[in-house]
């Protein structure tokens, strides 16, 4: 079995080779290792391999996490959010990826006020209209930065996606390049406290195909620490 230092090399390796493919600087990409379900040890070694930027999915799980690991990681919180839940990631996390309506963005300003902070979001957009997946669908996503934007203590990046599933990578394509089409069609609209510098977008099934369509952060869990246990 590889170990998680050699799948975090093999990963940035593959990641180098998607910006030469199509001319893009490699440091503009970002590695978030997936690390939910995985216990804190690995986080640790993937740590001491180089990697310091870790994606959460459960409030619960993170809180636990962010108390047993002791390295200086980043953390980024990349799955659904209750907004009853969000006064748990006050402070501990530097991004989350998962902002898909407007009452969770107000109360992520409410608990960001608290400690006279802002936080970097995402708005999460559906890419594929799929009734099973979070994301604020594409004909809500310009109103809803909008409305978003005027909150003081966050602060708009960019955009994520789940894109539909398919065995074959290279059909999720148009999802990613749809995503960039949109985040580029917002950064022309020049609106106040909106950035569309980050695209979070593939996972370890197809990251190189997103590196080449423009992610600027990839999520991978399991091609760096293996699949996840079925409870």
């Amino acid at each position: 079995m590889n170990s998680i230092a050699g799948n975090i090399r093999q990963i940035c390796q593959n990641i180098e080779s998607a910006c030469r493919r199509v001319g893009r600087n490699p440091d503009a990409v970002r590695l978030i290792a997936v690390s939910k379900v995985k216990p804190a040890e690995d986080i640790e070694k993937a740590y001491r391999a180089g990697q310091t930027l870790f994606g959460e999915s459960y409030v619960q799980e993170f809180r636990d996490k962010f108390l047993q690991v002791n390295e200086p990681v980043e953390w980024h919180f990349i799955g659904g959010l209750q907004s009853n839940k969000v006064r748990y990631l006050r402070g501990a996390v530097a991004m989350i990826h998962s902002v898909d309506r407007l009452s969770l963005a107000e109360e992520i300003d409410r608990q960001w006020r608290k400690i006279n902070r802002t936080v970097k979001v995402l708005v999460q957009v559906n890419v594929g209209d799929e009734a099973s997946k979070s994301g604020c669908s594409v004909t809500e996503l310009e109103p809803l930065v909008e409305k978003i934007s005027t909150l003081e203590n966050l602060r708009i990046c960019g955009l994520m996606c789940l894109p539909p599933h398919f065995d074959d990578a290279e059909q999720v394509r148009p999802f990613f390049r749809k995503l960039r089409h949109l985040a580029e069609h917002l950064s022309a609209q020049d609106l106040p406290n909106v950035s569309m510098h980050e695209l979070s977008m593939g996972m370890s099934g197809d990251y190189e195909i997103a590196v080449e369509e423009g992610a600027t952060l990839v999520r991978i869990g399991t091609a760096i620490f293996g699949a996840r246990v079925k409870k």
